[in-house]
């Protein structure tokens, strides 16, 4: 058993090891994100190996037979190293997929996390090129060619084998999915998301005794990729997804220095009729109402935060105060991901998810 977890750490430090080099790789080295560039889709949804940096994100609430709501996050990362892509060994570490689960239950009072790490190759790890078809180990998210996606996810804790399906059309963030993350044009990633995702499928619980249960729920996908997202003095950001009850879509986020300053914001809000409404960052406002101390790292995170998108202010409120997960074993980063409600004039508006980066240590990519 000592053995088993020594030698389970020290592959850990490898991949922490390469994982490093590949974030302190000069950018010129990789593509960069131009504004102008026209989107293509399903080839978009795909990987983007030129690219240093690329996740896809989902992120979602869940509905049992017993009205029980669960949020849950499943996240797929690409990252390219500073390996010669022309080197012709087959162990070469040219790319890393890293990939998290989360599951929130309030009944637990905890967040049930799992994370797996490994080099591309040998059919299996990948993230393919042309649509999403993302593999590690035995984790799957895949894009079929009706546009709905099939997660299979086996953690510890739980298992997930979830069916996605689009409700409405994809929504480029920014300017036609040129979304700017700071003052300088190089700060930007690709950016679509595509809100109100229909979910079917199962959930079998390690703490139930391994009964499947069928679930329902609404989902967010997120899918960026760069090669220099983040300011030098940047230390985190706070971002949100949230699927509308009217079936509107609204994402916002902030970009923080370390003094908690806003260095950069924007939000995209797409109303019931498919009106889209892009607010600069000087019309984005993250507002916290009230704090959480983490027991393990002892980091505050803003757990319920007003967000203000011009004229209007929504209310977010954390599912459960204790959704940190600590991916250190991965991409080294400790952070808040949770599920949160949300309303708008004190009415109920809708189902989303918050991510709050960089209150441990300063995040970097």
């Amino acid at each position: 058993m000592v053995r088993h977890v020594a030698a389970r750490r020290a592959a850990s430090a490898v991949i922490l090891a390469v994982f490093w080099l590949a974030t302190q790789a000069a950018a010129p080295e990789f593509s960069q994100v131009m504004p102008g560039k026209a989107s293509s889709f399903p080839q978009d949804m795909g990987a983007h190996p030129q690219y240093r940096t690329e996740w896809w994100y989902v992120t979602g609430w869940l509905d049992t037979p017993e009205h029980k709501s669960l949020g849950f996050q499943i996240t797929f990362f690409r990252s390219a190293t500073v390996v010669d892509a022309a080197n012709p060994s087959r162990f070469a570490p040219k790319q890393l997929i890293i990939a998290h689960t989360a599951l929130s239950d309030p009944s637990l009072g905890r967040l049930l996390h799992a994370q797996k790490s490994g080099r591309e190759g040998f059919g299996l790890n990948y993230a393919k090129e042309g649509n999403t078809d993302l593999k590690l180990d035995d984790w799957r998210l895949v894009r079929g060619g009706d546009g709905r996606y099939h997660a299979d996810i086996v953690a510890p804790d739980y298992t997930l084998h979830l069916d996605l399906t689009p409700s409405q059309a994809v929504l480029l963030e920014g300017e036609q999915g040129y979304s700017q993350k700071g003052a300088q044009a190089g700060q930007a990633s690709y950016y679509y998301s595509e809100p109100q995702l229909k979910i079917a499928g199962s959930i079998t619980r390690a703490d139930s005794g391994g009964k499947r249960e069928a679930v329902g729920g609404t989902a967010w996908l997120d899918h960026e990729w760069s090669s220099q997202v983040l300011a030098a003095d940047a230390s985190g950001w706070d971002w949100t997804g949230v699927n509308l009850a009217d079936g509107g879509a609204l994402m916002a986020f902030r970009i923080r220095n370390a003094q908690n300053d806003k260095i950069w914001a924007h939000a995209t809000l797409r109303d019931a009729s498919g009106h889209i409404t892009q607010f600069a960052a000087d019309q984005v406002s993250f507002t916290a109402r009230r704090r959480w101390q983490s027991p393990q790292t002892h980091a505050e995170y803003p757990v319920a935060v007003a967000i203000q998108t011009g004229p209007i202010v929504w209310e977010l409120a954390p599912l459960q105060d204790n959704q940190e997960l600590d991916a250190r074993a991965s991409t080294g980063a400790v952070y808040w991901e949770g599920a949160v409600t949300v309303k708008r004039d004190g009415s109920e508006s809708g189902r989303g998810y918050l991510e709050l980066t960089g209150y441990v240590d300063r995040l970097k990519l």
